[in-house]
């Protein structure tokens, strides 16, 4: 497979699953100590990231969560965040200003901070109250995320299933890998049809619509300079429906969760129009292993399993770096 370093991919993704006896004792102290309300705080993707565990709790639990731009939050504050919250940060680097800004920000205010990332001695996992370390460059979050709100839930009796769920996450790397080879042959079809095309309509909902603003945003139009639409397959007949022509490509991703119809109606309209509609469907991928009740549930990183492979052929194809940036940590802002 092009660029895909399977030893380190494995790695990563076990330090994520090795995690589980610190995210649970972490968890378990939250709740002993009476931590009632969750922000989820990110900038760019790790913001987007949180959305879908905002959108799990949204729909099965009481508990307060709610998701934040890191940067807004310290200028609008939230009327919540307080000794009774618990705020959760993603990074990759652990670099973030905007994050160190926001983790500073709500410690001010009283609550506990909680950082991912892959490197101890950054600046993230030095200035929260508690680090949880993976490897390093390890990505996307969701396996942590997964572990936190299953086992956060799970005591509030809000969902059931944690344990089989956590135990079956053992699974992940083998799972993840035959889907990245599975997905080899779709990336380079994607990639070789797309070679040229400098605009993209992407369509995602439920626990994908993160991830396709996340694509939209940090890999399309950030590490490719491609312009792209983004819509949330709800709202896709209230406007952007009109941009749609015969030869606009339309990437579509679709998960399993009970927001899969909502996609589905917005598919069906968008091969009405145009000619050039792609499809990336989470179900197409066996996940040997994985009880179906939870499949749902990890489609933000099966997704982002597949869209690697285009996000490298899209690279190959275009000479475009995914590391090329004019702007990005490269002028002062």
């Amino acid at each position: 497979m092009l660029k895909f370093n399977e030893t380190e991919f494995v790695a990563q993704i076990e330090s994520l699953i090795a995690l589980r006896p610190q995210i649970e004792k972490v968890v378990d102290r939250l709740l002993d100590e009476g931590f009632d309300n969750v922000l989820l705080v990110g900038a760019g993707g790790t913001y987007a990231q949180m959305w879908p565990y905002e959108h799990l709790a949204r729909r099965t639990s009481q508990l307060p969560v709610r998701a934040a731009v890191a940067a807004e939050l310290v200028v609008s504050g939230d009327a919540r965040l307080g000794e009774r919250t618990a705020a959760v940060f993603t990074s990759v680097s652990g670099t973030t200003d905007d994050s160190l800004r926001a983790i500073e920000y709500c410690k001010s205010r009283g609550a506990h901070t909680i950082g991912f990332t892959g490197y101890p001695d950054s600046p993230v996992a030095r200035n929260v109250d508690t680090a949880l370390i993976s490897e390093p460059k390890a990505w996307p979050f969701d396996v942590q995320m997964l572990l936190f709100f299953g086992r956060l839930l799970s005591l509030r009796g809000e969902f059931e299933g944690y344990d089989r769920l956590a135990d079956e996450l053992a699974a992940l790397p083998r799972v993840l890998v035959d889907v990245a080879r599975q997905a080899e042959p779709l990336a380079t079809a994607f990639a070789e049809a797309h070679k040229d095309t400098d605009y993209h309509f992407l369509i995602g909902g439920g626990n994908l619509w993160g991830f396709t603003y996340l694509y939209s945003m940090c890999i399309l139009e950030e590490m490719q300079w491609l312009r792209t639409t983004r819509v949330h397959s709800a709202e896709f007949f209230h406007g952007s429906l009109e941009l749609l022509e015969e030869d606009t490509s339309v990437v579509v991703f679709q998960g399993e969760d009970e927001t899969r119809p909502l996609t589905d109606r917005a598919e069906a309209f968008a091969k009405r129009v145009s000619k050039n509609v792609t499809v990336f469907d989470t179900r197409d991928f066996p996940l040997d292993g994985v009880s179906a009740e939870f499949r749902g549930l990890l489609s933000p990183l099966v997704m982002d399993t597949v869209m690697d492979r285009v996000s490298k052929h899209l690279e190959r194809v275009r000479d475009h770096s995914l590391d090329l940036r004019r702007y990005y940590r490269v002028m002062d802002y």
